[in-house]
């Protein structure tokens, strides 16, 4: 299924469309067993009775097979199971839309809420695992990501052998993307205007900000309309930095309608509106293939409830 050189292929299939964990062994370190490893890093999170269940069941597998409580530890070496359980994840009632699929690739349009691959505590109701049991294609892996709460334009690779040329597009920035966000009007703010900054985003931590640096981060803004106190605006990214998009319009003094986050982060114990969805739409993306060298501009059927019509 396309991996990283070294990194063995899973012995263990797919479960729903999800991937099973895979766990690389340190270099070095104490342990005699693999299991006593196991029990060091997930006993405390699970308890030492699940770790001790699994690997009772063979639930742990190496590349040669099951292993159990008296394997040796393999510095280096890699282990896959499946989750036991995973919490409850409120569905997400809204379905991926298929813009486009051939050999190589498939282009989905993506609902607010639905997460664009696994994290976190969104696991098995995903745009991948939908798109992938839905389509019979296991292989299927994401060339970028979309935000969770963002809708719109999101592009996978269905064939492994092509996912580092789709996935370059995003990294050398020769995809074109064009996003389309409902905020307040502001008849001060003089647009178009390019915003640029340097974004951080800490692992655990909600929201990101803007610290003093380089930039890295940049957004063109432009003024499509405004009508009833609100704007309708056209973000042209040119870098990719995490909620991007939200923190340039949270500095610009115009949050995106229904953010969660910025510019107050909202309680966790909150549940998710689902009929106020963040105002943020990937609304096109354009690229030269870079297998067959056709253009591609692929156009979101999705509209923002906060601009009607």
């Amino acid at each position: 299924m396309g991996r990283r050189s070294g990194v063995p292929a899973s012995p263990l299939p797919q479960r729903d469309g999800i991937d099973p964990v895979r766990v690389k062994l340190p270099q070095e370190g104490p342990w005699p067993t693999a299991a006593d490893y196991l029990r060091e890093r997930y006993g405390r999170a699970v308890g030492p009775d699940r770790v001790a269940g699994m690997l009772a069941r063979g639930e742990f597998v190496a590349a040669h097979g099951p292993i159990d409580a008296d394997t040796p530890f393999t510095p280096g070496g890699y282990l896959w199971f499946h989750r036991e359980e995973t919490p409850y994840e409120e569905p997400v009632p809204f379905e991926v839309e298929v813009l486009y699929r051939d050999e190589r690739i498939v282009v989905a349009d993506k609902p607010h809420f639905l997460a664009t691959t696994p994290r976190g505590s969104h696991v098995t109701d995903t745009a991948l695992a939908r798109l992938r049991r839905d389509l019979d294609l296991p292989a299927l892996s994401p060339a970028h990501r979309l935000d969770r709460l963002t809708a719109g334009v999101v592009l996978f690779v269905a064939d492994p052998r092509h996912r580092g040329a789709y996935q370059g597009l995003f990294e050398r920035r020769l995809a074109r993307k064009e996003y389309r966000a409902v905020a307040r009007h502001d008849p001060a703010l003089e647009l178009p205007a390019v915003v640029r900054s340097r974004i951080v985003k800490v692992r655990g931590e909600m929201a990101a900000y803007e610290v003093p640096g380089e930039p890295n981060a940049e957004t063109r803004v432009e003024l499509v309309g405004h009508r009833a106190g609100l704007a309708l605006y056209r973000l042209l990214p040119h870098t990719g930095r995490t909620h991007q998009l939200r923190v340039h319009l949270n500095r610009l003094g115009v949050p995106i309608l229904h953010d969660p986050i910025y510019p107050v982060v909202r309680p966790a114990s909150e549940p998710e509106d689902f009929g106020a969805p963040l105002q943020l739409l990937a609304r096109s993306l354009e690229f030269t293939d870079p297998v067959s060298g056709e253009e591609h501009r692929f156009r979101s059927r999705r509209a923002l409830a906060g601009w009607p019509g």
